[in-house]
């Protein structure tokens, strides 16, 4: 639990306040989903770690997303994934309140603090209206993550956005920039505007009462899907009912900034914040074609060096490369270490995570077999199931030769994405004799580090351009494994063939095909990975150097802050 039981260290200098609505700072602390989550928390402990004066925000979600079970066919079934908060952190006395459908609704703010090694402190502000005070309904709102319907994730994003805001004031708080992590908290605009009028009399528009640039001029918005559904939209006839704080911004106000269609957060986000990013090169190009007539820029995702490098790996960088968690540029010095002991840290991590997997699968794992390993959303467009599209090609190639570990929890609404799992479990019961495949259940951060660590290939498959970014990668370069991906997202500007991974299908500019996609994944990994994987092991051994030294060098989140103290904070 952390020691700090005030805010008062905290208050003397201004802050970037960064708003997300989920952050994965540690697995025991449920407050998040998946990629989002994770980046959010990657985020903040490099800030720490840098030193930075920010504060971040999130919703205090005492049951978590969920946690995941399967049956023996494969079929996905969601319990609670509930957690003390008071074991983490610790509550504060303040209390504000937020208008939502006529209710008062109290917020109480829990403090959590992230303590770097370098000395770096900063506190992490969650959201919680499970209050006796509260009305029964009121006290839910905070209680699952994505959880319920379109009127509770509104709710939701009322506490993020404009509770948010509020508290950080009530706490003394002085805000600097307010920088928005995906469109939840797009409300907190609306606070801003309020907050912002213009001291001027008889103006005969409206519109000009609002300061607006000085509202953009503190907004910094971060955008992370290029796919549509991932943009949330609410009907006006809810935000009308739903969105009833008192001096309330009117609503055909709201509308110039968020769409006349709808409540489009994301819309609400972009057209008042001064700065604009997509979170890869590919991923910027792609949303300025979603939102055209905006500068969108771009700074690509990285993540956390420390969190994300095994045991094994931690110690070899400590030998050999002293300073690599808080300046991982160092990492393009990888060829200090000999191959052997390069080597030795990648079967650590590959028997911890082969022991982990026959405990948990009785599969019958080996170390010595090439190990492929998928773990991400199960969702359809990143297509877990490609490499199962020709189940009699892939056992033809891979007998004897290839074993895979799946991961990934599906959203409790997404149907595809929970028979994409059963596919996989239902496969893998069939080629069992042939190849060994297993569904590894309740994906978690602590199983992702034995997962991107332990492997020995790192696959992602998704349809392109649909990955605005992908981390998952790059924390598996982090411990010298290769991928072998789509060119999409982050891998487009990590990718060199035979050098630090090998592309799946065409280049970025040449139209998606998913039958090429797949004869292309089957081809590679029969002609060129699994002979130089089991012939060739100098070269293997460099492919995995490269990773190091041209990926994990540059795809964190310390060189990732950097840019955006330079491009978005301080401008």
């Amino acid at each position: 639990m952390s020691t700090y039981t005030s805010i008062d260290p905290f208050i003397k200098e201004p802050k970037i306040a960064y708003f997300s609505m989920e952050i994965g700072l540690k697995n025991e602390i449920k407050t998040y989903s998946g990629g989002l989550g994770v980046l959010a928390g990657d985020t903040i402990k490099s800030a720490a770690d840098l030193r930075l004066p920010m504060v971040a925000v999130s919703l205090l979600t005492k049951r978590g997303f969920f946690k995941q079970e399967l049956d023996p066919f494969g079929r996905q079934k969601e319990l609670p994934d509930e957690w003390n908060p008071a074991n983490f952190m610790v509550r504060l006395a303040d209390r504000i309140t937020v208008g939502i459908e006529s209710r008062d609704v109290q917020i109480a703010p829990w403090l959590y603090v992230v303590e770097s090694a370098t000395g770096g402190k900063l506190p992490v502000i969650f959201l919680d209206t499970d209050l006796p005070d509260n009305a029964p309904e009121d006290r839910e709102i905070t209680l699952c993550l994505y959880g319920g319907d379109a009127t509770y994730r509104l709710k939701q994003e009322i506490v993020l956005g404009i509770g948010g805001t509020r508290v950080l004031e009530q706490l003394g708080f002085e805000i600097k920039k307010y920088h928005m992590n995906e469109g939840h908290s797009s409300l907190l605009t609306l606070e801003l505007l309020k907050r912002y009028k213009k001291n001027i009399e008889d103006v005969w528009d409206e519109r000009l009462v609002w300061d607006v640039d000085k509202v953009r001029g503190l907004c910094v918005f971060t955008t992370h899907t290029p796919v549509e559904a991932g943009h949330d939209k609410f009907p006006y006839e809810l935000a009308e009912k739903t969105l009833t704080d008192s001096d309330v911004i009117p609503m055909r106000v709201i509308k110039e900034f968020s769409g006349q269609s709808s409540l489009n957060m994301t819309i609400l986000g972009i057209n008042l914040s001064n700065y604009i990013n997509g979170v890869a090169k590919k991923h910027g190009e792609v949303s300025k074609g979603m939102f055209p007539g905006y500068e969108i820029h771009a700074i690509t995702n990285g993540v956390h060096s420390f969190t994300w490098t095994c045991d094994s790996f931690k110690r070899l960088y400590d030998k050999y490369l002293p300073g690599w968690a808080n300046e991982p540029e160092i990492f393009v010095r990888v060829g200090r270490i000999p191959d052997e002991e390069l080597w030795g840290a990648h079967m650590e991590a590959k028997k911890g995570l082969i022991d982990f997997v026959n405990r948990e699968t009785q599969a019958g794992m080996n170390y010595d077999t090439m190990t492929i390993g998928f773990a991400r959303r199960a969702t359809a467009y990143k297509r877990a199931d490609l490499l199962l599209s020709d189940p009699e090609r892939l056992a033809r190639i891979g007998e004897g030769r290839i074993q895979i570990i799946y991961a990934g929890k599906a959203h409790p609404k997404d149907e595809a994405g929970k028979d994409l799992i059963q596919r996989i479990v239902e496969i893998g019961e069939r080629l069992k004799d042939r190849v060994k495949i297993v569904f590894i259940q309740n994906y978690d951060m602590d199983k992702a580090l034995k997962l991107i660590s332990g492997v020995d290939v790192w696959l992602n498959t998704p349809m392109r351009p649909h990955e605005a970014s992908g981390t998952s990668g790059m924390k598996a370069t982090h411990n010298g494994v290769p991928n072998f991906s789509v060119l999409d997202g982050w891998w487009i500007e990590g990718h060199i063939e035979n050098y630090t991974g090998w592309a799946i299908g065409p280049s970025p500019d040449v139209p998606a095909d998913p039958a090429r996609d797949a004869d292309d994944l089957y081809y590679k990994l029969e002609s060129t990975i699994i002979p130089t994987f089991y012939s060739d092991k100098k070269i293997w051994i460099r492919i995995m150097e490269n990773a190091i030294g041209k990926n994990a060098y540059y795809f964190n989140t310390h060189r990732m802050m950097r840019l955006y103290v330079t491009e978005a904070y301080i401008r």
